[in-house]
């Protein structure tokens, strides 16, 4: 189990960007297993299910804010007041597991739901019943509930003093994880503090494409990712030293990494360095061993500041018992992916990006091709070669750690027929396998999504889900699309068989579930 991981260092004798891609499992006939013990889960996130925004004592959040006041700023001009309304209808949630054999099922926790005055002077108790219904109902079953404490839903009251930029945030977040911490920690024993840092503060407070729809670009999404990173830190630390002998649990962080391939070999540094920025800005403080941001990061942005006409470089410094601090700082990497960018960087590139800016300072641009399988999603494009070239490089980078795949999956339209989906899954998971025989330490892999959700900025317009979710239906009905019965096979038999037609005539739920 997770609880038991241990580091293994592999010797790879590959050059991190030139590691050859092996080919998508040659014998398809043959079906592949699993690892023994390998977990499969599914994911989700409070504010894109819950609904119940402001019942029993829940106070406003900044997509509760944003989405109420501006809200056409969503694609369909919807909002998460009910989404799915598990607020209310967990049990159907917790049978959905149960009908695809979940080992784990990954969720988060509303901010707001449980303290209402963002603060912990006062713990919401109705907010803390609902989640302890939820968990004892999947404990009931034999499934692990996977928390994650942070994802995206930052109370308004608090991004009113200056949210993730304001460096008080640090003691803001430790408080709510001790809460929840003490709250849930004697069952949860798997734990992530933050959700992708990189659309929290590159899309949060640089390029204003989620709330809290800021745009300070070059500036503020780099106050953000110091003070989130310190925040993560301080949470992975009160975790380890007062309540990991209660319970036994592990702590991470999950970080959202799209594969770059650099578009001929003399772009191959430039790859490089777009990693560093686009990723390993997080990644870099906490699993490298020289900890603090990525030197070439430190470097550019200081040169650029100067530059620019600023007295100092606008990438803040980390103190020494900081960087100390962050080393180490997570018991896994949980990985959220979905796909691949060509990169180049040539004379065309020099100058077109605002300045200052996060794509001034990287200095590059990527393109996909048109080739590839699209979703409904424009960025979405089924490239699983890049997926374990990722995994590849995750390994080489920072010594083998082990790797929970915490998200991945496939956006459609409506409807229940999605071969699109079926094909995206069996490629993706075939590549980690390939990366799992070259001895990645990869040990979970987590689907996104259970079922369809309020996916943000592009509201109910597209669909991730294993379930999709009838949003005209007070009961907000969910049916199994083709994916499910596909993803139910895998975890029933451990392994991957791409012959397998599923009989989706009905979903039954399995003996033990």
């Amino acid at each position: 189990m997770i609880r038991h991981l241990k580091l293994v260092l592999v010797i790879s004798t590959s050059i991190c960007l030139l590691v050859q891609s092996k080919t998508v499992n040659k014998d398809r006939n043959t079906p592949r297993p699993f690892p023994k013990g390998f977990l499969f889960g599914t994911s989700t996130a409070s504010y894109q299910t819950e609904g119940g925004w402001n019942l029993d004592g829940k106070s406003e959040n900044i997509w509760d804010h944003l989405t109420h006041t501006n809200p056409c700023s969503v694609k369909d001009c919807s909002n998460g007041d009910i989404a799915n309304d598990s607020y209310h209808l967990y049990k159907r949630d917790v049978e959905m597991m149960r009908e695809l054999g979940l080992h784990f099922y990954r969720f988060s926790l509303s901010w707001t739901r449980i303290l209402s005055s963002s603060f912990p002077n006062k713990i919401n108790d109705a907010g803390v019943q609902y989640y302890n219904n939820l968990i004892d109902e999947m404990l009931k079953y034999n499934i692990e509930p996977m928390v994650t404490l942070y994802h995206w839903d930052l109370p308004q009251q608090l991004q009113l003093l200056g949210g993730w930029t304001n460096p008080h945030v640090v003691d803001w977040f430790a408080d709510y994880a001790r809460v929840a911490f003490e709250l849930f920690g004697d069952r949860v024993k798997y734990w992530v503090t933050v959700n992708e840092p990189r659309q929290i503060c590159y899309q949060g407070y640089g390029a204003a494409t989620m709330a809290p729809l800021i745009a300070i670009p070059g500036i503020a999404e780099y106050m953000c990712a110091k003070n989130l990173l310190v925040a993560h830190a301080k949470a992975y630390h009160i975790y380890d030293k007062e309540f990991r002998d209660k319970g036994a649990g592990v702590i991470g962080i999950s970080i959202s990494a799209d594969w770059i391939e650099p578009e001929t070999p003399k772009d191959t540094q430039a790859a490089f360095e777009a990693l560093q920025f686009e990723w390993g800005q997080y990644a870099h403080p906490i699993f490298s061993e020289a900890g603090d941001f990525p030197p070439v990061m430190k470097e550019r942005i200081a040169a650029k500041s100067a530059e620019q006409g600023f007295p100092r470089s606008r990438l803040p410094e980390f103190s020494k018992k900081e960087i100390e601090m962050l080393r180490g700082s997570s018991d896994f990497f949980g990985l959220n992916h979905y796909s691949t960018n060509i990169l180049y960087k040539n004379a065309s590139t020099q100058g077109i990006f605002e300045k200052p800016s996060f794509y001034d300072d990287i200095g590059a641009a990527t393109y996909q091709r048109p080739e590839w399988p699209t979703s409904a999603s424009f960025w979405l494009k089924s490239v699983p070669w890049g997926f374990y070239k990722l995994l590849r490089f995750i390994s080489d980078e920072y010594n083998n750690p082990p790797v929970i795949i915490t998200e991945n999956g496939w956006s459609t339209l409506t409807g229940i027929e999605d071969d699109g989906r079926v094909a995206y899954y069996r490629d993706y998971l075939d590549a980690m396998l390939d990366a799992i025989e070259d001895g990645c330490e990869v040990i979970a892999y987590t689907a996104w999504s259970l079922m369809d959700n309020f996916e943000w900025m592009q509201g109910y317009t597209e669909r991730f889900g294993l379930y999709e979710v009838d949003y005209n239906s007070p009961q907000r009905t969910r049916t199994p699309r083709k994916s499910a019965f596909v993803y139910k096979q895998i975890i029933r038999t451990n392994q991957l068989d791409y012959d397998y037609v599923p009989d989706t005539n009905e979903m039954t739920i399995d003996e033990g579930h």
